[in-house]
């Protein structure tokens, strides 16, 4: 959460007449005039007397400054460019002109322009703590972390009470994962404002990334003492607390963000995601399509509700869903093997031999789809589909990748070998299995079956 500051408030803290009765003749008439307009809150006519003033004397770089501010605070941002601009041409070496310019710029999307404004008003004045900092602004939006930091460090250097240039700070620290240089400097934004809800709350993310938990859920609920309508720090302790099993308080925190916000995707979404944990189907269908209904590009969202559906028995909405989600982001593996697994289920073997293949080229380094292709080849009913050799090298594979501490995946190596005919390996590798006390007693059972049948000289088929 980053902050911008203001530069152009002392473009207006000349004192304001309570009081304008003459009729103006002169630039500085109808400047003074302006002023008065300005402070009763008429707007355009102060611009209109600025202008007037600028007509009168060209030179007057103080009304184009002033008309300057009117534009950007009514969102004329070409308009108060061209005004800054017309300041530096009068005065070169106006610092605050190139500052405020180089804000209007920032807020226009134009980062280069805005940090070479920066520059040469820096170079102008050198002591300006604020420039620093909104230099530092610009170089985040370009994603110059370094940069960004070097100047709101500069910030505290000439202004060591600068609370958001500390928050800044502690922002791109974090992001560059030094998280206790970060915590540093929330600490040092909390002791200077201790309501600042926002560094309590970027605390909290840098502790839940050290996976310090408990003071985690201690700084959200700090920012939420402090704002009681701050969503996002309702959303981020329901993520913790769903982390820690706390299903209860989790779905508390998720709903008190959704009162809030309506939108808050996020909350309908992890909502979900306890729900479908808790294996209430109906509520997690619900809470995704709502997280969908927000944001229709959500990916993980139609993926989890596929899982949902998948878990109620419809099958193909899980497929549709699935696909749906592959649609949007092809390149994440998991919605292609949730898929596969859907397909398996169906009976589309075909199917799920092909989204499993997708799976290990996505991501090599998995075994789970290397492990589901071995098991097909190995142990599937219909004899085209098995493959003893293609079974034994990809649950292989799977081993490998598992280190053979997966007695799952020890059991399909067992199956490849023995589709393959060699039951000694096969043997082994069941006993291997049976031996982890990882192994569930009802996947156990079945693995003892599967044993008796090598032990004949027999390959296991998954009817």
């Amino acid at each position: 959460m980053k902050f911008l500051r203001y530069l152009l408030l002392l473009v207006f803290l000349l004192p304001i007449p309570s009081v304008y009765g003459q009729t103006p003749d002169s630039a500085a008439d109808y400047l003074n005039r302006g002023n008065f307009k300005y402070g009763k809150g008429d707007v355009e006519g102060a611009i209109s007397d600025y202008t007037r003033a600028i007509e009168i004397d060209p030179r007057r770089s103080d009304a184009y400054l002033r008309r300057a501010f009117l534009r950007e605070a009514k969102g004329d941002l070409d308009g108060a460019i061209a005004d800054y601009t017309k300041v530096i041409e009068i005065e070169p070496r106006n610092a605050k002109a190139y500052a405020a310019r180089g804000f209007a710029l920032e807020k226009k999307g134009q980062h280069d322009a805005a940090i070479s404004d920066y520059g040469a008003a820096i170079e102008l004045e050198p002591r300006n703590a604020e420039t620093y900092f909104n230099r530092g602004l610009a170089y985040d939006e370009k994603d110059q972390v370094d940069s960004a930091i070097a100047d709101y460090s500069k910030a505290i250097e000439i202004d060591p009470r600068y609370e958001d240039a500390y928050h800044n700070r502690g922002n791109d620290l974090q992001t560059k994962g030094r998280l206790d240089e970060a915590i540093a400097d929330y600490n040092k934004a909390i002791e200077i404002n201790p309501r600042a809800a926002s560094s309590y709350f970027n605390r909290a993310e840098a502790f839940k990334e050290k996976q310090d938990f408990d003071q985690a859920v201690a700084d959200y609920t700090k920012a939420i003492e402090i704002d009681a309508r701050f969503a996002d720090a309702y959303t981020n302790r329901g993520i913790v607390r769903a982390q820690r099993r706390n299903y209860g308080d989790a779905i508390s925190d998720f709903s008190q963000a959704i009162a809030i916000n309506p939108r808050q995707t996020l909350a309908y979404y992890n909502r979900g995601n306890v729900h479908l944990d808790q294996r209430e189907f109906e509520e997690a269908i619900t809470d995704f399509s709502k997280t969908i209904e927000i944001d229709p590009r959500f990916a993980m969202a139609y993926n989890n509700r596929g899982l949902a559906k998948r878990s109620k028995g419809d099958l193909d909405g899980a497929i549709a869903d699935f696909s749906k989600a592959i649609d949007i982001s092809p390149i994440p593996a998991r919605a292609y093997y949730n898929r596969a697994k859907t397909e398996e289920t169906k009976g589309d073997v075909s199917a799920a031999i092909a989204d499993y293949k997708k799976v290990t080229e996505l991501n090599p380094s998995s075994p789970r789809a290397y492990n589901s292709l071995a098991w097909i080849w190995a142990t599937n009913a219909a004899e085209a589909m098995r493959n003893g050799a293609k079974a034994v090298e990809y649950a292989l594979k799977a081993a490998e990748l598992s280190k053979y501490e997966d007695p799952g995946i020890l059991d399909t190596l067992a199956a490849a070998y023995a589709e393959a005919g060699n039951f000694g390996e096969a043997i082994k590798w069941e006993n291997k299995a049976l031996s982890s006390s990882q192994l569930p007693q009802a996947e156990s059972d079945k693995a003892r079956e599967r044993l008796k049948l090598y032990m004949q000289g027999k390959p296991y088929r998954d009817h």
